[in-house]
């Protein structure tokens, strides 16, 4: 049959289509699939998620390395919150790295609380960050006119309008 691989046939896989085919005219389902992951698009969105990943380890260093240890001192005990837990086992652990070597169950209320100052920071600088974007578009959106003034009768008109709707007088370009 036309468009059918010979070795595809003989292995009984013929229903999976010509590796021919797959690139077929026009560059086929690879070709499809090189378009889209070479697309502007993914490329901003690979970037982005790249520098979201970044922002994330900066932020849990700072939490971590600097907010805690005030934090830490402020609870009354000299330690940050990473190692505060609930030993489930029964036995005896200073610290969450011998529990969790020993494999008891622990639950993690300190390493839980720094997760939620990580999220808490970085909402709060995604917010800082929208809000200022916000600003922005609505001084240029105030800086450009929807609208102008008839020269004929002086009502408001459409930027776009070539003809004014209340004495239909026609206007030149804008």
């Amino acid at each position: 049959m036309a468009g059918q691989d010979p070795i595809l046939s003989h292995l009984g896989m013929a229903h999976l289509g010509s590796p021919k085919m797959l690139m077929g005219k026009g560059g086929g389902f690879l070709g499809e699939f090189r378009e889209f992951a070479l697309k502007g698009n993914m490329l901003d969105m690979a970037i982005g998620i790249i520098i979201g990943a970044a922002f994330g380890r900066v932020i849990s260093s700072f939490v971590s390395d600097i907010m805690m240890p005030p934090i830490g001192l402020i609870s009354g005990r000299h330690s940050d919150l990473s190692n505060k837990f609930i030993n489930l086992s029964g036995h005896a652990y200073a610290t969450l790295a011998e529990a969790k070597a020993a494999g008891a169950a622990t639950i993690n209320y300190g390493l839980f609380l720094n997760a939620c100052f990580d999220f808490l920071i970085v909402a709060f600088a995604v917010f800082l960050l929208v809000r200022q974007v916000n600003r922005l578009r609505a001084q240029f959106a105030a800086t450009v006119p929807a609208t102008r003034e008839c020269p004929f009768c002086v009502s408001s008109v459409p930027v776009k309008a070539t003809r004014c709707p209340n004495c239909t007088s026609e206007l030149g370009a804008a």
